[in-house]
């Protein structure tokens, strides 16, 4: 991560602009009538096995008592400068175990001329697929080597200034990061102590760095990172990401072909152009042609298979046992992932979640910050560093377990754990008024009557919200920033359901299900559920938002979370064996897992949620699913038998 105030300006003006170009390049009602009949299969599932059942009756966790916590941030870490400046050698290149070198640079403390001091050192490293030659993205920070760290940045292979194709992550990546903790632990400027730090990509692989069990990795802090790849962000719902991956994949392939100077620091004028011709024939032939096209035609990766669980932390999650303070933001791409990054490791190690009001770019930085009494990122990072390299008594450790900010509350609030402790989940019921879709209404009430609400299936609803420039990593959002803002755009091709204004403050915490009852006229659709709230000038403003593919909406009890017996995250199989046949007119029930997020709508304000078709560039099927839904009528039934709804953990305003 960048260190100073013009770093991280220029590394944020980067990737702005390189997403930005990289976008232009790859640009490329309601009714009623007669009920349908209701599939009587296992494929149609309930709450807890996969069947009919509205009987939300799921089991929850047993509850264990909570051993008091602190809950307040204590004054921002602070301490001297040890060393007045810093120096970088020159790059260097690690050879790893099938020849393929990767470019790293190291940079030392030194004296106030510029020399290097003698180590060892502990050292923090960043591996990054974005060019460290480039010093803006990823870059060392002088704040922590001016503090008696060794700081290292290594190109991971097929990126940056190193030889080899890209890899993305996979397991010829991971064995690379335990080659490359080995060689660090040796060197001369190196103690044999290592914190891993970085955002996004870079901490992503800290995350994978601190799973391969090397006792070397002794603290992780990873701001924005990825926990499940196919969930979080390539195929939420079961659809394709069509905003940030295209960008992402261009970014990476991009900065890949940018010179550096590797070569002339190591005597070899010639290796640019090998470099060059490793990485362009890589992309055409090994990764991001071969990706980014399957996932297009709808190749077997469609599916939640071996390819993208062994790019997930989550799936390691158990081997990381390095204290680990994770930073999220409620708009992030990884938005999903992030807390449950946190849940799997708070049991087995020392975890700490903070959560911003954030979308990619100012969740790296963690724009805003200090607020609230919540320390800007450097501190808590140096604090955190110093606490578990260095063995010194910062109060790290006794940093709140999860900070989160409440969009409404318009502040950071601290908790016990995640989702709050004091949360149950509710239910609210989604009420149709036949041809008239924009004026449904929200109560806690189950339907009486059947009532239903008809959409056209439109693959394109979506590019003006507040989902577009999230999936954009925010670049959306810089062209249309009105859109960005409200909902009301997006809900015009949508099945809107509005509650009355509320009669006292509602805090929302964690994720959210959409129980949405529907059919279609064609093979297949996709299920969209938006919650925002509407203040008096009826701006919807956004919350949050899930996207299902109904084809591929069965999912697993037994790993999906109940709170107080009712459905709040859904976990989808997404697998060949889990789709299930959506045949015309035949009711189904999607269950919609809604990102999590923590808000306040306040007294006198109105909860929205919107049911929709599609969510562009968030999600779009794969060109053989999109032929079976193009042209369809998806209809939403509010009816005793087939009751829409959506269950929203709510913590007692009081708790905030």
């Amino acid at each position: 991560m960048p260190a100073s105030p013009s770093a991280r300006l220029n590394g944020r003006t980067l990737i702005v602009i390189l997403l930005g170009l990289t976008l232009q390049l790859t640009a490329c009602g309601g009714g009623s009538g007669s009920a349908p009949t209701v599939a009587n299969t296992p494929n149609t599932p309930n709450a807890n096995t996969g069947g009919n059942s509205d009987d939300d009756t799921g089991n929850d966790a047993g509850e264990e008592e909570s051993t008091p916590v602190n809950l307040a941030w204590s004054e921002p870490y602070q301490r001297d400068e040890e060393y007045p400046n810093t120096v970088n050698l020159p790059q260097q290149l690690i050879t790893m175990r099938d020849g393929i070198r990767l470019a790293a640079t190291v940079t030392l403390p030194a004296d106030e001329n510029g020399n290097a001091i003698d180590g060892p050192f502990p050292v923090v490293a960043t591996f990054t697929g974005y060019n460290q030659a480039l010093g803006a993205i990823g870059a060392a920070d002088p704040a922590l080597v001016k503090r008696g760290y060794a700081y290292i940045i290594v190109d991971l292979r097929g990126t940056g200034a190193a030889e080899g194709s890209w890899q993305a992550f996979s397991q010829i990546d991971q064995d690379d990061i335990g080659e490359l903790l080995d060689y660090i632990k040796v060197q001369p400027w190196s103690n044999g102590s290592i914190g891993m730090n970085g955002a996004s990509y870079m901490g992503i692989t800290g995350l994978l760095a601190g799973a391969q069990e090397d006792p070397a990795v002794k603290a992780i802090f990873a701001i924005v990172p990825m926990g499940d790849a196919y969930r979080d962000i390539v195929f939420t719902g079961g659809q394709i990401n069509a905003g940030f991956i295209p960008l992402w994949v261009t970014l990476v392939t991009g900065l890949g072909i940018i010179p550096t100077p590797a070569g002339l620091d190591n005597g070899e004028p010639g290796y640019y152009l090998t470099t060059l011709l490793q990485h362009l024939q890589g992309a055409v032939t090994d990764f991001q042609v071969p990706v980014v096209g399957g996932a297009l035609i709808g190749d077997e990766n469609k599916y939640d298979t071996e390819f993208w669980r062994i790019r997930s932390p989550l799936e390691q999650i158990d081997k990381i046992t390095a204290p680990t303070f994770v930073v999220g933001g409620l708009n992030d791409i990884f938005q999903r992932g992030e807390p449950l990054i946190y849940e799997g490791l708070k049991d087995h190690t020392t975890a700490k979640l903070l959560i911003g009001p954030w979308e990619h770019l100012d969740g790296s930085s963690g724009a805003g910050l200090p607020a609230d009494g919540v320390p800007a990122l450097g501190p808590i990072r140096l604090a955190w560093f110093d606490q578990y390299l260095k063995g010194m008594d910062t109060g790290a450790g006794d940093y709140p377990p999860v900070t989160q900010f409440y969009t409404g509350e318009e502040r950071f609030v601290t908790a016990a754990d995640w989702p709050h402790p004091d949360a149950q989940a509710e239910t609210f019921y989604l009420h149709g008024q036949p041809g008239a879709p924009l004026f449904g209404s929200i109560s806690h009430s189950a339907p009486t009557t059947n009532k239903q609400t008809s959409l056209l299936q439109t693959p394109v609803n979506g590019l003006c919200s507040a989902s577009a420039s999230q999936w954009t990593a925010g670049v959306l959002g810089l062209i249309l920033p009105p859109c960005s803002a409200q909902d009301n755009v997006v809900n015009l091709l949508e099945a809107v359901y509005t509650s009355e204004p509320l009669e006292e403050d509602m805090a929302i915490n964690g994720p959210i299900t959409g129980q949405i009852w529907a059919s279609t006229t064609a093979l297949d659709t996709n299920v969209t559920v938006r919650v925002s709230v509407v203040g008096d000038n009826g701006i919807a403003r956004p919350l949050t938002h899930g996207i299902q593919m109904a084809s591929m909406s069965a999912f697993d009890a037994n790993k999906s979370r109940f709170m107080n017996g009712k459905l709040i995250q859904p976990w989808h199989p997404f697998t060949a064996e889990s789709k299930r046949s959506i045949s015309p007119l035949t009711a189904f029930r999607a269950d919609v897992e809604v990102f999590p997020t923590s808000a306040l709508i306040k007294a006198g304000e109105k909860l929205r949620i919107s049911v929709g078709t599609s969510d562009l560039p968030h999600g779009l099927s794969p060109i053989p699913d999109l032929l079976t839904s193009l042209l369809g009528v998806m209809t939403v039934y509010s009816a005793p038998a087939m009751p829409s709804r959506v269950n929203i953990p709510l913590v007692p305003p009081r708790a905030l």
